[in-house]
């Protein structure tokens, strides 16, 4: 079981909080022991880095929750820096990306352990990448949330084992 400080979670929520928190793990245990240099560096031709994928799992997670609670609107109702979403900026720390990621973690726990229907639903915003008139469920969000931090936990072992041979399992 999983619980909050008011709420037991039990069943499929639990199951839901349980998977997303083995892939945060992953995610989160890849780059531990990084410098900020390291974190922020490009290990293969792509643009990512280590750091760039914690911002953009983070980022990505609390436009969904926004989703759950308020459909489209809410999604877009932060501005995505495209460009920008997947690299860790001079500016920032891999402890203060790692932090952010925290607080969105626990907002999404939170509202997994509350929120009063799995099966409430929004129309998707218009986007290439969505079909058209779609709408997604709570539930189909949280599953697509799971889904998109164990990919970016694949892609970080890959990154954090061409920085410097470490793997997460293995």
């Amino acid at each position: 079981m999983t619980s909050t400080e008011t709420t037991t979670v039990k069943g499929e929520r639990a199951d839901l909080l349980e998977s997303l928190g083995k892939s945060r793990y992953f995610l989160r245990h890849t780059v531990s022991g990084l410098t900020d240099e390291q974190a922020r560096q490009r290990t293969t031709v792509s643009e990512l880095s280590l750091g760039g994928l914690i911002k953009h799992v983070s980022g990505t997670e609390a436009a969904w929750v926004r989703f759950i609670l308020d459909g489209a609107e809410g999604m877009e109702s932060v501005p995505v820096d495209w460009e920008g979403q997947f690299t860790m900026g001079a500016d920032e720390t891999l402890a203060g990306l790692l932090a952010e990621y925290e607080d969105v973690a626990r907002r999404t726990d939170e509202l997994v352990a509350t929120l009063p229907d799995l099966d409430a639903a929004h129309p998707l915003p218009v986007a290439p990448w969505f079909e058209a008139g779609a709408t997604w469920s709570a539930r189909r969000v949280l599953v697509h949330i799971i889904a998109e931090t164990s990919q970016h936990s694949g892609h970080a072992d890959i990154l954090r084992e061409s920085l410097d041979g470490q793997k997460s399992m293995g």
